[in-house]
């Protein structure tokens, strides 16, 4: 089944929408624009599944989850940023590797947002780092909905190490 057109980075609409949506907000002024949260966490491998989740915006009424299940290597430190928009309307959630390439093999994962829905959703084998540049899964490898950007079983290839959600928020949160 075929992602939700516009979900993804797949036609060049939703570039040309993050890039504005990005542009916006450098063109403010500094005092106007929301400084992103970034926390530090680990993400351990083991073939066990993990969570780790973060608030955003007044009443921390966004919610950010990564769940995962990894295998290899030894733990590896990763961080999720987030931030919202001036009016508190959208929100994103970035969840990487700093030092760009992840070394442990996923079998799994799924980053999922609540009290909005999606409207940008990429996932990425190799985050940018240093002089190279981000990588993005293929389209095949894993789906966006409203809510979560997460692997397909059978033909996800293990490797991650970035994810991007753009979401707005939900009519029930306006």
């Amino acid at each position: 089944m075929a992602a939700p057109s516009g979900r993804r980075n797949g036609s060049g609409g939703a570039n040309l929408w993050v890039s504005l949506l990005l542009a916006a907000a450098a063109l403010r002024p500094v005092e106007t624009v929301s400084e992103p949260t970034t926390v530090a966490f680990d993400v351990r491998p083991g073939g066990v599944v993990h969570s780790f989740s973060q608030n955003v915006g007044p009443g921390d009424k966004y919610t950010c989850v990564f769940t995962y299940a990894s295998q290899g290597g030894t733990n590896e430190k990763w961080q999720m940023s987030l931030g919202t928009s001036e009016d508190h309307q959208h929100f994103t959630c970035t969840i990487w590797r700093p030092q760009g390439k992840s070394y442990l093999y996923f079998t799994q994962f799924k980053a999922e947002v609540q009290g909005a829905e999606i409207e940008y959703g990429m996932a990425y084998s190799k985050a940018a780092f240093e002089k190279e540049s981000d990588v993005p899964l293929k389209n095949e490898e894993f789906e966006v909905t409203k809510t979560a950007v997460f692997h397909r079983p059978g033909a996800f290839k293990a490797e991650l190490s970035k994810l991007v959600i753009v979401a707005k928020a939900t009519r029930s949160e306006l």
